[in-house]
């Protein structure tokens, strides 16, 4: 015997499964992010935009340039580091600083 699946149950199936991808991104990125290693800051990419794990030692930063400002930063408030998307596949402390520095808007 054959089972006939009717349009609009198709409709609703294909709605429910879109409206699920995206949350099921979201959960991948947050447990990727929090797998991150660290940036090195002897790392060549992190020497040429003078990458600093602490923004009050960097030569070039203003008092409030720090990861946790900046555009690039991933990650939410309040959280000690997050990924970058200048130095991918590496987190920053959130009290970090480098060149690119962008107000987070």
């Amino acid at each position: 015997m054959q089972d006939k699946m009717s349009r609009r149950s198709l409709v609703k199936k294909g709605l429910l499964a879109s409206a699920a991808l995206p949350a099921l991104g979201l959960m991948a990125r947050t447990s990727l992010a929090a797998d991150l290693p660290a940036l090195d800051p002897a790392d060549p990419t992190a020497k040429a935009l003078g990458f600093a794990t602490d923004a009050g030692k960097a030569p070039g930063a203003k008092p409030n340039q720090k990861c946790s400002t900046c555009q690039q930063f991933q990650g939410k408030a309040g959280d000690a580091s997050g990924g970058c998307n200048i130095f991918a596949g590496k987190s920053v402390p959130a009290g970090g600083w480098c060149m690119v520095w962008v107000q987070k808007t």
